[in-house]
């Protein structure tokens, strides 16, 4: 991780043109974000595995894993898939749901003003539930259920699916602190989230969450059991670090804030993503630092993240396409466009609620500057590039109709079925139709560095959606679908 793309002097003032070009454009024309943000949560209940509710939105989408966890003779029920695949991995459903969390908190009255506020909270809970079942003693965590090389080698619907349901643990002699420390993440923010509506969830959840820190904490060490899938290249300080942030917002515990001050690790950083949550922690902390805590250097490296970013900052490093993307790297890239998005608009509000401006060099910055980035690349997805198309499924202007998705690329097949790996490729994959049902909401992995788009279901890097794709685009299109229209 943290390989950037450095810009010459010249190229910042052809990126300084260009982006102010983009903020003149978004001042006429405004996308239904309201919509988008409807169907971004949709495509979440189509990535859910487990007995389906009553309300299920998907008629193409039906009950799967019902035997999850069997193996191991514990009920693993639930959770997530986490992208066009039938595997549930613990460290990015986690960050999903973290994620999810989140923006219910913090975007709390634009979610209710929307009418998705309780759809936010299902969504949470279809994780948290998991995560409970998969937490079912100290310092014991059930992280994975699928085997991935078996399932990357049958192209089949999970209703479907006969691929061994693998189950992979985390305990005292086999520790994965990033995955421990990310699920105690999810489990703090998520407390806090249902804590208005359901003290009794929220209170389990919170004492579940301490006990996750302190056993990713005491017992250190990296889980490469996901890999070569989820490969956690930061390490896992930076888990600790998210994973300590929500816990002092959940309890205000000095305990929290001393662990932090004192035993994190604090990084300057140019991305934010499923692996990499330094930019994010940094930020939340930024609030305390405001409201007089002693963490300067958190708010600082905060300030960095952003000054990183910006194309008219004299200190920006990432690189951004002609069309005016953030790209970090081919494969899930709108991670990093809904990711990026969503920490330029939660810190442009905490900046002005507290009347600050950010300083990259000899630039200052408003908090409104900072939103405009956050709009121009969500705006970018919905429609506003070079391809004048939309990159969220059944969403705009000519979306994606061939996402790399094996539930919905199948048509529903008769119950009792049996599917032939060998040709599940032929019959399925790698047909050049749309797929038969459509993946509604879901943001798909996204163009090249050079803006340019296939939507092949077989170009997995450019058509395959994820969650926490999604997850991180929830509270920045609340925020823009509550806004007045220009």
């Amino acid at each position: 991780m943290g390989m950037f793309v450095r810009t010459s002097a010249a190229i910042v003032v052809a990126w300084l043109t260009l982006f102010e070009g983009f903020l003149g454009l978004a001042k006429g024309s405004d996308f239904n974000y309201k919509e988008a943000l409807t169907k971004s949560l949709i495509f979440l209940e189509a990535q859910r595995s487990g007995k389906l509710p009553a309300n299920n939105r998907l008629p193409w989408r039906g009950d799967s894993g019902l035997q999850d966890g069997k193996e191991e003779n514990v009920d693993l029920v639930g959770g997530y898939y986490d992208a066009g695949d039938n595997v549930k991995y613990g460290l990015p459903m986690a960050f999903t749901v973290t994620t999810l969390a989140w923006s219910a908190i913090f975007y709390e009255s634009e979610l209710k003003a929307a009418g998705e506020l309780d759809n936010v909270r299902d969504a949470i809970k279809w994780g948290t539930d998991y995560f409970l079942k998969a937490y079912p003693k100290k310092n014991l965590l059930y992280v994975q259920v699928g085997d991935p090389v078996q399932d990357h080698m049958c192209w089949v619907r999970p209703e479907n699916m006969e691929t061994p349901r693998t189950v992979l643990k985390i305990d005292d002699k086999n520790p994965g602190t990033e995955i421990a420390a990310e699920t105690s993440a999810a489990m703090a923010s998520s407390s806090i989230a249902f804590r208005g509506v359901n003290r009794t969830y929220a209170r389990r959840l919170l004492n579940k969450a301490k006990l996750l820190f302190d056993f990713a904490n005491s017992r250190k060490g990296t889980f490469d059991g996901e890999c070569p899938f989820y490969c956690s290249f930061s390490g896992y300080n930076d888990e600790l670090l998210w994973a300590a942030t929500w816990l002092y917002k959940a309890t205000r515990k000095p305990r929290y804030l001393n662990y932090i001050q004192e035993e994190t690790m604090s990084a300057s950083v140019a991305e934010f993503s499923w692996d990499l949550k330094y930019a994010a922690a940094e930020i939340i902390l930024s609030q305390f630092y405001f409201e007089g805590e002693s963490l300067e250097a958190f708010k600082n490296n905060a300030d960095s993240f952003i000054c990183s970013n910006l194309p008219d900052s004299p200190y920006h490093q990432i690189y951004i396409t002609p069309g005016g993307m953030i790209h970090l790297r081919d494969g899930a890239n709108t991670q990093y466009v809904t990711g990026t998005a969503h920490l330029f608009s939660v810190y442009s509000d905490i900046l002005a609620r507290f009347n600050q401006k950010i300083v990259c060099g000899d630039k200052q910055f408003e908090p409104d500057h900072l939103m405009a980035f956050a709009k121009q690349q969500m705006d970018y997805l919905l429609g506003k590039n070079p391809e004048g198309r939309s990159y969220m499924v059944g969403f705009g202007n000519n979306p994606p109709t061939q996402a790399h998705h094996r539930g919905a690329s199948i048509p529903k097949l008769p119950e009792g079925s049996k599917v032939s790996c060998a040709m599940s490729f032929v019959y399925w994959f790698n047909r050049r139709d749309a797929n038969p049902n459509e993946l509604t909401g879901a943001f798909v992995g996204g163009p090249d560095r050079n803006d340019n788009f296939d939507d092949h279901r077989w170009d997995s890097s450019k058509t395959e959606p994820c969650t926490y794709v999604n997850s991180l685009s929830i509270g920045v299109l609340s925020k823009l679908a509550m806004q007045p229209l220009a």
